[in-house]
């Protein structure tokens, strides 16, 4: 029997917030800023002192910044 998740194409992986600011250039405070305007991905809670993002929300977040200062439709 196949493998099904090698032919998953939308893989998912959790990041930690030091991997979101290392994608975004945002800091810490402006990460979380931006997801309490509600303009940012939210975090995921893994458990009482622990949350992650989901990297592919993440990059898809970075592609719609792109877009927007090229004049592009997302």
């Amino acid at each position: 029997m196949a493998n099904t998740t090698s032919s998953n194409s939308t893989t998912r992986r959790f990041i930690k917030r030091q991997e979101v600011e290392s994608i975004t250039g945002l800091s810490c405070t402006e990460i979380y800023r931006r997801v309490a305007a509600d303009t940012f991905p939210k975090q995921v809670p893994l458990g009482p002192k622990c949350v992650v993002w989901i990297e592919a929300e993440v990059l898809a977040w970075c592609d719609e910044r792109i877009a927007e200062c090229r004049g592009e439709a997302a």
